[in-house]
């Protein structure tokens, strides 16, 4: 698929939408009328942003952009209302300060991307919900994460797994 038809965004009671490995460059307008999507999988096809469209889905709990040419996280993100969101293997470079205010996020995966360090906004590790952040494989050394303010917050399970790797 190339593109979605308005359709789709008509229907309501919508829960669950897989469309992985297609050629999707974006979403309907009309994408933020499915109100009651919980599950979105987007993972595999040939966006470049994070849909502006999600910030309106209210209960939206995991949302799987992998896999797609996303460069760079938008000030929009940090009205999204996901638990889960996984931008693993993207091209992210830069990710918005405004991804720390969103209000239900506890799960960040952002594996294999482009991001050093310095472009992490310290506020996910401080001043967020996020108790579970994957970043191995962009351009730091995991090891580089303990010297961040806000380190021993995240995710009990995941310091658990560096400290025993490293």
């Amino acid at each position: 698929l190339a593109a979605l038809p308005e359709e789709l965004c008509k229907l309501k009671k919508l829960e669950t939408l897989h469309l992985n490995g297609n050629h999707l460059r974006q979403l309907p307008a009309a994408f933020g009328q499915l109100s009651a999507l919980k599950t979105l999988s987007l993972s595999g096809n040939q966006l470049r942003t994070v849909p502006t469209q999600l910030s309106g889905l209210r209960h939206l709990d995991v949302v799987d952009l992998s896999k797609n040419q996303i460069q760079n996280v938008p000030d929009t993100v940090g009205e999204l209302q996901a638990i889960e969101l996984n931008l693993n293997q993207n091209q992210i470079s830069q990710i918005s300060v405004q991804i720390s205010h969103c209000p239900r996020l506890k799960v960040l995966r952002l594996e294999e991307n482009c991001l050093e360090l310095s472009m992490l906004p310290q506020s996910i590790l401080s001043d967020s919900q996020i108790s579970l952040l994957a970043v191995e494989g962009n351009l730091f050394e995991i090891k580089k994460l303990r010297e961040l303010e806000g380190y021993d917050k995240v995710c009990i399970l995941f310091c658990f797994v560096l400290e025993y790797f490293v």
